[in-house]
């Protein structure tokens, strides 16, 4: 029977912002603590500080702000079912999140709706529109 692994106590933000798939790969993960969008109780961080279990971080991810403590530490990126329970959202941030998911549906940004590449018509109706000025 194998032996199993000594629980972690403490480990880096940014590797555990990709392990809990906040960000997409680690590098992702430094770059967003560097540029102060993530937040250790309220003060701005660096990469390599230690986050333990009941540790508050609020992340920013675009326009989207998650307020979340910290309730596992894993040192391996696992899928997002098992990543959901290394953190406990505030219920704040659920509503808030919510509302703005909520706001985007209804006024969707201009442009969201187009796919690809536009047709020849539509390029040149583009075209004519920047040549009139």
């Amino acid at each position: 029977m194998p032996a199993e692994p000594p629980l972690l106590t403490e480990m880096r933000i940014d590797k555990w912002l990709w392990a809990a798939r906040f960000y997409r790969t680690r590098a992702l993960a430094a770059e967003a603590v560097a540029a102060g969008r993530v937040r250790l109780a309220g003060h701005a961080v660096k990469p390599a500080r230690t986050l333990r279990r009941g540790d508050e971080l609020e992340v920013s991810i675009g326009d989207l702000m998650w307020t979340v403590t910290v309730s596992a530490l894993e040192q391996h990126r696992r899928p997002a079912s098992e990543a959901r329970q290394l953190y406990d959202e505030t219920p704040a941030s659920g509503a808030r999140r919510a509302a703005q998911q909520a706001a985007r549906r209804l006024a969707p940004a201009p442009g969201s709706d187009l796919r690809g590449r536009p047709t020849k018509r539509a390029g040149r109706l583009i075209r004519a529109l920047s040549d009139s000025d």
